[in-house]
């Protein structure tokens, strides 16, 4: 009897040639008028009416290639994860596969339904019910109202949220706008399922529901799933391939483990000034009360530290109204993106509209073990149990810790995170 013949993998995505090319300070003043005025302006070699006071005027005119050449093939049943620094293009290149944004240049082949979920509360409609934005959703992937019917049930059960889905959704909180989209974007018959970052948003049991889900998707299903994250840990966890991106360009498509070893070594522990101002934010809230302007590491021409001496940290923030008292604290991680603990919160102040707070604090690394870290800074208003999320960019700041302790073994990053005191012997 002849073998039987292995069947040819089924190329979901084909992506040749793609690029994105955005004009900095061209357009998008805002409006029509706004845009008109600045053409009229560099027409007339006048300076622009709607320029922000302190921009660079040099930038006006020059280009950004956020994707400058990304060639890959995504098959069925993968489940594809996309890597790689803030700036390297990933969501973007979520959102040309989403069709939310044009390509400049390239080719890309998709066959079958996109779910995409690229920021909490993609797709719905504020005003309309959470029911009525699951037959929305489905309405747009082309299902008729019968088959959504038979999926109704299964995603109200899934996103936890049965008690509000006749609410309209612009009363819910970020993490169950983030429960009930997620469930959406996994239930309806779409044959690739794309996603950023947005679990984050979630309650940890939530986030390991998703994905245990999404590994169904991929595994028993047989769809395709593309997820960005910074945390490797799930990176690991569901992906069977990996891609890293890098100032726009594929560096690496292939072994989870290895890209998430190129990915570390792209790390940029030089970095000492951070511009946060329009960094995008964790969730919806953040920001938008109080909004981080800038990060340094003071004293320093590199974020690389010894254990032996201080990380000083100045932040910039301004407030759109008047706070009482302000909380902060950083969130920290190993390079992987495994959590090594949480600073205990700090009060920051009181403050009022229209002035521009500039707050110092030190961060001690005596403990670390040797190796390349990040954190998140968290402000926020009340106590941490019940805590109000003010801003959280999603930005990793990164620093590196050396040990000159010769008396140290060799550090191994298997050995945990954390140099403990030497014990104490007692006298018998």
């Amino acid at each position: 009897m002849a073998e039987k013949t292995q069947a040819a993998p089924i190329p979901m995505i084909e992506v040749e040639g793609l690029k994105k090319q955005y004009k900095l300070g061209q357009i998008g003043g805002g409006t029509l008028t706004h845009d008109l005025q600045s053409w009229w302006a560099r027409l007339r070699g006048k300076e622009d009416p709607n320029t922000i006071v302190g921009t660079d005027t040099r930038l006006f005119g020059q280009t950004f290639m956020a994707l400058n050449g990304v060639d890959m093939t995504v098959y069925k049943g993968e489940a594809l994860g996309i890597i790689g620094r803030n700036g390297a293009g990933k969501s973007t290149l979520l959102k040309i596969l989403s069709r939310i944004t044009a390509p400049t240049a390239g080719e890309i082949r998709i066959r079958g339904r996109v779910a995409s979920m690229l920021e909490v509360g993609t797709g719905f409609n504020n005003e309309m019910t959470g029911r009525e934005n699951i037959y929305m959703n489905g309405a747009i992937l082309g299902m008729t109202k019968a088959e959504v019917d038979q999926k109704l049930a299964q995603i109200i059960e899934f996103s936890e949220c049965g008690d509000f889905i006749d609410t309209p959704v612009k009363r819910y909180s970020s993490g169950m706008f983030v429960k009930l989209a997620f469930a959406v974007a996994a239930h309806l018959d779409s044959d690739i399922l794309v996603m950023d970052e947005v679990l984050a948003v979630g309650d940890m049991k939530f986030q390991q529901k998703c994905l245990g889900k999404m590994s169904d998707v991929a595994n028993q299903d047989g769809r395709t799933v593309l997820y960005v994250s910074h945390n490797m840990s799930t990176i690991r966890q569901l992906c069977t391939r990996c891609v890293v991106l890098d100032k726009g360009r594929v560096l690496y498509d292939g072994e989870v483990e290895k890209a998430i070893a190129i990915y570390m070594n792209t790390t940029d522990v030089n970095l000492v000034h951070y511009d946060l101002a329009e960094v995008p934010r964790m969730n919806q809230s953040a920001g938008k009360r109080l909004r981080l302007q800038t990060l340094d590491f003071i004293g320093k021409e590199s974020s690389v530290f010894a254990d032996t001496e201080k990380l000083h940290i100045r932040i910039t923030w301004r407030v759109s109204e008047p706070f009482a008292g302000i909380h902060m604290k950083m969130n920290l991680h190993a390079r992987d993106s495994t959590p090594v603990g949480i600073t205990h919160p700090v009060d920051i102040g009181a403050a009022q509209p229209g002035s521009l707070y500039t707050t110092d604090f030190v961060f001690d690394p005596a403990l670390l073990g040797e190796g390349q870290y990040f954190f998140y800074l968290d402000i926020f208003d009340g106590s941490l149990a019940q805590a109000v999320c003010l801003d959280k960019p999603v930005s990793e700041f990164a620093f590196e810790v050396t040990s000159g302790d010769l008396s140290m073994p060799e550090w191994a990053s298997g050995w945990g995170r954390i140099h403990f005191p030497p014990v104490t012997l007692l006298e018998g």
